[in-house]
């Protein structure tokens, strides 16, 4: 048993959302009980008691899209780089440090991930992989990461024509395999879909491959109009816009994730609404690549599925809340814009989204839930209470404040120190590895 309290708790059920002094109470993977502290104390006298000393209990984070080989990318300096636009960035960037991954890199990169996951509170993860320089048995060293740091993620593989029709056919098959081996896991820690990388790099005979070999229970996870390259590419060449093309190949679903969705008409979005498929936005990454603001606002208000991703970009849920929270209101020149769809992608839809695919109860803090808890470190300066939460998260605290962070019922993270590995000696293989890649890349 263990028992987190002495905090505001702010629990993500309608029901009972805010107690200002409160704890939560945990039995193995599950949570049994909330109420104020001195109650669960006396309900379970023997159990372990991490003390919040006023700070915040809440759920713990879900990032819908990451990509865990762009670990080793941050301060990367690629000779001749000078990108123009989304292309140049791909071809660059990304593509150039995924053609140089090897397995090892692959492994280290995810623990590199899931480290700083960890220490920004976020305990589930579904990430978007591509390796082409090792791409067999890639997903399963991000497994053993995930596994050695206890994290819960959903993986896959982006399959893409970009560097020919074996390694397309290699990234089919590499998605198959795990999909398989995932759907025979039972520990409800590890999931997979048939990844895709996007529309433009992809055949029809390897959308084909991919349809062949994705077992029924999963769906897709693809990049959608993220640059307007993308659809002028799939006009020209197919006469039709990103997503038809999507829904011929039987793509879309309730299992389908779409990133991005940038460059998609209303149409579009009634083909995603009508087919149940889900979106997520990726607001940092998408300023940064200057590919321009989705209408994100209009998918939540047309009720489609919209979550919270990073993109790699970072590994801070509350950091990507803070810039979608500002950059719908610069967009749409509307100071009220992005207050309620924002925090509801983050802390609803995200939850939605993973129970998707994982069977427990994510993102709440109630009886039978999953015990994914974290402690933050906040004391409020103005009075906190159950209608200015989002207010005091989004200007109050970024993913650095959390303190504690409790995956699975497990405790990863304990004042700031990791309790399950060796942080430095993991970092320092990594920054080994990481230097080695950079050398690598600008040999060659």
């Amino acid at each position: 048993m263990l028992i987190l309290g002495n905090g505001r708790v702010v629990t993500r059920n309608p029901e009972c959302p805010y107690m200002e002094e409160g704890a939560v109470a945990i039995d193995g993977k599950v949570i049994c009980k909330v109420g104020p502290t001195d109650e669960l104390k006396k309900a379970y006298p023997d159990a372990e008691f991490i003390d919040a000393k006023g700070g915040v209990i809440m759920p713990a984070f879900i990032n819908t899209h990451e990509h865990i080989y762009s670990s080793f990318a941050r301060g990367l300096a690629i000779n001749g780089y000078n990108p123009t636009g989304l292309l140049s960035i791909l071809e660059g960037m990304w593509w150039t440090l995924d053609r140089n991954l090897t397995l090892n890199d692959t492994y280290l990169s995810a623990m590199a991930t899931y480290i700083d996951s960890i220490k920004n509170g976020v305990t589930t993860v579904f990430d978007h992989h591509a390796s082409f320089g090792a791409i067999k048995g890639s997903l399963f060293e991000i497994e053993r990461a995930a596994k050695e740091t206890g994290i819960r993620s959903c993986l896959c593989y982006e399959v893409s024509d970009r560097d020919g029709k074996d390694k397309a056919r290699e990234s089919v098959m590499e998605n198959a395999e795990f999909i398989r081996h995932a759907l025979k896991d039972d520990s409800g820690m590890i999931a997979g879909m048939m990844g895709m990388h996007a529309q433009f790099t992809i055949s029809d005979e390897t959308m084909e491959l991919a349809a062949a070999n994705k077992p029924d229970e999963v769906g897709y996870h693809i990049h959608v109009a993220e640059g307007i390259e993308d659809l002028h590419h799939c006009l020209k060449h197919y006469g039709k816009r990103i997503v038809d093309r999507l829904m011929d190949f039987n793509i879309l679903g309730e299992k389908t994730l779409l990133g991005h969705c940038i460059y998609i008409n209303p149409h579009e979005m009634d083909l995603i609404k009508d087919t149940n498929t889900m979106v997520v936005h990726n607001p940092e990454s998408n300023m940064g690549n200057a590919c321009g603001c989705p209408p994100t606002m209009e998918l939540v208000h047309r009720g489609i599925l919209t979550g919270l991703g990073t993109d790699g970009y970072t590994h801070d849920m509350m950091e990507s809340f803070k810039v979608a929270n500002i950059l719908h209101k610069h967009h749409l020149c509307d100071p009220n814009a992005a207050w309620g769809e924002v925090p509801t992608m983050l802390f609803e839809n995200n939850a939605k989204i993973a129970g998707r695919y994982f069977d427990q109860k994510l993102g709440v803090l109630e009886e039978g839930a999953a015990a994914d808890v974290i402690i933050v470190n906040y004391n409020p300066l103005t009075p906190m209470n159950e209608n200015n939460i989002n207010g005091h998260l989004v200007f109050g605290v970024t993913g650095h404040d959390v303190v504690t962070t409790v995956a699975n019922g497990k405790v990863l993270m304990k004042d700031r120190r990791l309790t399950e590995i060796d942080e430095a000696k993991v970092m320092a293989d990594c920054r080994q590895a990481a230097a080695e890649l950079g050398k690598r890349i600008n040999s060659r």
